[in-house]
């Protein structure tokens, strides 16, 4: 109810800033309907406010096509969907009813989930789709089209299927293949092959957005702090090597399980627009810490509140404010690998003990079979006839 509560009263105060975000989609789509490009700098949206060009793979926007049957209630009608689907994502959660409404509980007062909803943001189909993927792990159809899906929609969930390779889920590689070359084949077929051309040209100068504004990424903070444009660059590119080795890390020696958290987290870090909305996804590994009795990892949402102070005043944007989302991002990266190494060592110990257990009744077994053929137990020899 508290969070019903929450999001109705950020969709009733949202005004003109409803759907910022899924205008940009919609625009993208009516281009595709018009004939028009869809990657395309200079065309205004007219149907809302977002004034940037649509940054999504091109197989987004010909999804989106049937979501225009909705009309002028269609910006609503999407972002009343995305709460839906981070809702549902929260029931699939394989954790304990207590821990899912503790979700629950703590979302109504997660910042970043309330600003993806009103903007209709696709953090929330995101979180559906690594939900189920974690939920049904060992489905390789499910992995499959959650990766596949998860990529069309926005390429970092594509790293599921690198995660589904190392842990040898080659079913689940297969599915994710096979339906992502079908599905972006189909929208080839509305949108052309130069979209997808346009697409990478696209994300590649994304790479340079690090001096404008609402980019949480460590290069922007740096930026904002004073850094040069060089060292701003630099400082991205380490927090970029630092994700990849915590994947590299998580891969080789967490469980399947610690290792799908840590690929949700890095799987953000590793683009240069890191926005302070991405994480909703902490909402997942926090979960699994919760699950595991780290009930503290609840109050780890709280932080996404300190980025409201990022841009209060646009004239002078707050860097520390601004670094508190990829802190937080590393910050849960490094419990996750803790609480990965903890659960491998408890691992080893029940491993350990289970061993000892089954070989205690054999090795009485072996002393009762001694003593009824007449070999009575040796006692083991006093200390003083050891010395002696």
């Amino acid at each position: 109810t508290l969070l019903v509560l929450m999001l109705g009263l950020v969709l009733a105060s949202a005004g003109k800033t409803l759907g910022y975000d899924y205008t940009c989609y919609e625009g993208a789509a009516r281009h595709l309907l018009d004939g028009k490009p869809i990657y395309d700098n200079s065309f205004a949206i007219n149907v809302g406010t977002c004034p940037g060009t649509y940054t999504y793979p091109p197989a987004f926007a010909v999804g989106l096509v049937p979501w225009l049957l909705f009309g002028g209630a269609a910006a609503g009608a999407w972002c009343v969907a995305m709460a839906a689907c981070f809702l549902a994502g929260v029931a699939a959660l394989p954790v304990r009813r207590d821990v899912r409404w503790l979700v629950v509980i703590v979302a109504a007062i997660d910042w970043p989930l309330l600003y993806a909803v009103k903007l209709g943001q696709v953090e929330p189909l995101l979180f559906l789709g690594f939900a189920a993927a974690w939920r049904w792990m060992d489905r390789p159809a499910v992995v499959g089209v959650a990766t596949a899906l998860g990529a069309l929609v926005k390429v970092q969930p594509g790293l599921l299927g690198v995660w589904a390779l190392v842990t040898r889920r080659y079913r689940a590689v297969a599915w994710a293949a096979v339906l992502t070359v079908a599905l972006a084949g189909a929208a080839t077929l509305a949108t052309g092959l130069a979209a997808w051309g346009t697409y990478l040209d696209l994300i590649r100068g994304l790479s340079g957005t690090l001096a404008l504004a609402h980019n949480f990424a460590p290069g922007a903070a740096a930026h904002l702090a004073g850094a040069s444009d060089g060292v701003a660059a630099a400082v991205q590119i380490g927090s970029v090597a630092l994700a990849v080795a915590a994947l590299l890390a998580a891969w080789r020696w967490a469980s399947p399980v610690a290792g799908l958290q840590v690929t949700v987290v890095a799987s953000q870090l590793l683009s240069a627009p890191l926005r302070d909305h991405y994480a909703v996804l902490l909402l997942l590994p926090v979960a699994w810490l919760v699950g595991r009795g780290r009930t503290w990892a609840a109050l780890i949402p709280l932080l996404g509140w300190i980025a409201l102070f990022a841009y209060a005043d646009s004239d002078s944007p707050n860097w520390l404010a601004t670094a508190s989302i990829p802190l937080t991002f590393f910050g849960v990266l490094a419990l996750l690998l803790w609480e990965a190494r903890r659960e491998r060592r408890e691992g080893r110990d029940l491993r350990e003990g289970r061993d000892l257990r089954e070989a205690a009744p054999a090795a009485a077994a072996g002393t009762a079979a001694g003593t009824a053929a007449g070999n009575p137990p040796v006692a083991a020899p006093s200390e003083t006839a050891r010395i002696g």
